[in-house]
């Protein structure tokens, strides 16, 4: 068994790139934001109603992109260079049609979708143009987001990360040339914006192929692209699919959440708009030694390490626990300051430091919950886990947030100690189902599964 520093190192070597990448995503996300709202109010707001929409096909992509990392990823482990190979071409070429598929759905309809989601009258012509350009090339973005998947599958995470970070920049130059009009550039606003963001996925995607041809060998001849093997397939959707179901109803759990915070009023619902922005920072370490541990007991259990994979993830979870309460207090530190940025309410101050002082508790309980759920999911316990999501979410954390928030009029603290609640008690119930070794079993079936 590897020593306790060696699998540190090796949690870190992974994670670091990862965290790297999401505060990239984040920090462009917030510049893309600033600069088009120099341009017009009215197309910010066009562009983040429509993202909301465009984030759903992320989303369904996943379905194929996380059964991806997991089977390159144990396939690495096992030495079996035929299979990982195999998945890659599947995984590509399966999420290239999804993204075909998603991409017409939203040319055909995508004014039809905004109008039944309810965007004001005002909003439709720059929506619509957005979601027309960027959701026509949602093909692209699929398969961004599979070859990343299985160039992270072999451990290369710091490549995807330098991929990831100089498409963002590039996108950031595209916006600006196209919202600002240098050097005579026509200023073309939201579609600029659309354009900028294709264009620099397009990119990116060449990047990555690059990547997978020179690190690690991986050609795909046209005349294997679009065969199927149905061991692969089904294995990919057997991860996958329960995967989608979690983010769904974690998605509609936020819905029904946010009408709560709703009813308690404005200064509840500007607070959490602007905690949850500084909390997302907090979630970034957590989320990276997640996706991390995700490809180290993948790896393990691909080279039949059962003992080196659960004494890994036991190990890893005081790490990730230890993280999230040091960064979760480094923020409630500079609560006040942070919330500042935002505004100079100090009803909204007070109010908001409160609640990231509650990321004391809630983000240790988080990467406890996060690391137990992606090492099941890994060895292919994945219904496990995702039951136990769905209950916590809609048995504790939405009726605690009403209770709490509503009824006893604890207002929107009620509601983050539902969140609290609900992640340790997903964690425990996760850590006890990783401690029976039951995920055992379910990796030698998902191991059959490929013969």
């Amino acid at each position: 068994m590897e020593s306790k520093k060696a699998q540190t190192l090796t949690l870190f070597a992974l994670a670091w790139p990862i965290l790297i990448e999401i505060l990239m995503l984040r920090l462009m996300g917030i510049a893309d934001t600033f600069m088009l709202s120099h341009y017009s109010d009215n197309a910010v707001a066009a562009v983040g109603f429509s993202d909301q929409i465009l984030a759903m096909t992320v989303m369904l992509c996943s379905m194929v992109t996380i059964g991806t990392t997991i089977l390159v990823s144990r396939y690495v482990g096992a030495k079996d260079k035929h299979s990982a190979s195999e998945v890659t071409r599947v995984s590509i070429s399966l999420n290239f049609l999804f993204g075909l598929l998603l991409g017409l759905v939203l040319v055909l309809f995508a004014s039809d979708l905004l109008r039944i989601m309810g965007l004001p009258a005002e909003l439709m012509k720059d929506a619509t143009i957005y979601m027309v350009i960027i959701g026509g090339f949602t093909f692209i973005q699929s398969l961004m987001l599979t070859v990343s998947a299985v160039i992270k599958g072999h451990g290369l995470t710091k490549q995807v990360m330098y991929v990831m970070t100089g498409a963002n920049i590039l996108n950031i130059i595209g916006n600006y040339l196209f919202i600002f009009g240098p050097f005579g550039i026509p200023i073309l606003g939201v579609k600029g914006v659309a354009i900028a963001t294709v264009a620099s996925r397009f990119i990116g995607t060449i990047a990555l192929f690059v990547i997978l041809k020179k690190r690690i060998g991986e050609s795909i001849p046209l005349s294997k692209l679009f065969r199927f093997p149905k061991h692969h397939v089904k294995n990919l959707l057997k991860i996958g699919i329960p995967s989608s179901v979690d983010s769904i109803a974690w998605n509609l759990q936020m819905v029904v959440i946010t009408i709560f915070i709703a009813l308690i009023g404005t200064t509840a619902l500007t607070t959490n708009v602007y905690t949850t922005n500084l909390r997302a920072f907090i979630t970034m370490f957590s989320g990276a030694l997640g996706q991390g541990t995700l490809i180290l007991i993948s790896r393990k259990i691909g080279a039949r390490k059962m003992d080196g994979a659960y004494a890994q993830s036991m190990h890893i979870y005081k790490i990730a626990a230890l993280v999230a309460l040091c960064v979760a207090g480094i923020f409630f530190l500079f609560s006040k300051p942070l919330l500042k940025i935002f505004t100079n309410s100090p009803d909204i101050i007070l109010l908001g430091s409160t609640i990231i002082l509650l990321t004391l508790l809630l983000e240790p309980g988080r990467a406890f919950n996060l690391v137990f759920n992606n090492s099941l999911k890994a060895a292919g316990d994945v219904n496990f886990p995702v039951l136990i999501a769905i209950l916590g979410m809609w048995f504790i954390s939405v009726p605690i947030a009403y209770i709490l928030g509503i009824h006893l009029g604890w207002g929107l603290i009620g509601v983050w100690i539902g969140f609290v609640v609900d992640e340790w008690v997903r964690g425990i119930i996760l850590m006890r189902r990783w401690r029976s070794r039951i995920w055992e079993q379910k990796a030698e079936e998902l191991e059959a599964a490929k013969s």
